[in-house]
């Protein structure tokens, strides 16, 4: 039998959980303590994640090839899983820590985790704080996995689906990934010739802000 959350959609899983913190802030928390964070009610009201505050992996992906530096790419994971793998350019700052970061106020800030369920609640503990620009990953880690590092096309695909498939394959080689088309139940397997090995993927220190380039001071 399932638990009656489970059967809401993502979007109310994730107002749910919107909701849920916002009730705890404002009745737990110590004053004294910097994490404590103020939540005004009209605006928490106001709080579900829109589609305008998702960003797809292709999007980042192409992002990252561009090398477009205006934006900080947030692992929330802990450092264990964020040493094995993470996407390229990411910083690790789990959950507990985000009010401790270096994280500015006036900085793009785009959150991932395994899913978007990690990633609303960062979501709306910096909203809480005032961060004005904060955006989640679409599917986070798992949705960067199935679309980026190992996408599908089936023998059966569309011409409009392999033409799109052309594309995100050559993203997928970008970044080492091994893009496969499924036929029946063989899959075979494309690899870039050139970089045979296993996916390259560049690690910053996990947790280690400092060596992060200093930003722009925010405010007057």
């Amino acid at each position: 039998m399932k638990c009656p959350v489970e059967k809401l959609s993502l979007n109310k899983r994730l107002a749910l959980i919107t909701l849920l913190l916002g009730i705890i802030a404002l009745f737990i928390g110590n004053p004294n303590n910097k994490n404590t964070i103020k939540v005004n009610a009209k605006e928490l009201a106001l709080s579900t994640i829109k589609d305008q505050d998702k960003i797809s992996v292709l999007q980042l992906a192409e992002w990252i090839i561009e090398g477009r530096s205006d934006f900080t790419l947030v692992d929330l994971r802990n450092e264990k899983l964020f040493n094995k793998y993470s996407i390229p350019s990411a910083v690790n700052i789990p959950v507990e820590n985000l009010l401790d970061s270096d994280l500015m106020r006036n900085e793009k800030i785009l959150l991932f985790g395994d899913d978007d369920i990690t990633s609303a609640q960062a979501w709306f503990i910096l909203k809480s704080a005032n961060y004005k620009n904060v955006y989640i990953l679409k599917g986070g880690l798992n949705e960067w996995k199935d679309k980026i590092l190992y996408p599908k096309l089936s023998e059966n695909a569309t011409a409009e689906e392999k033409n799109n498939f052309e594309k995100v394959k050559q993203i997928s080689l970008h970044f080492g990934g091994t893009p496969q088309i499924v036929s029946g139940t063989t899959t075979n397997v494309i690899q870039n010739v050139q970089t045979p090995s296993a996916p390259k993927i560049v690690q910053p220190p996990a947790g280690n802000l400092k060596n992060v380039p200093k930003k722009k001071r925010e405010g007057c």
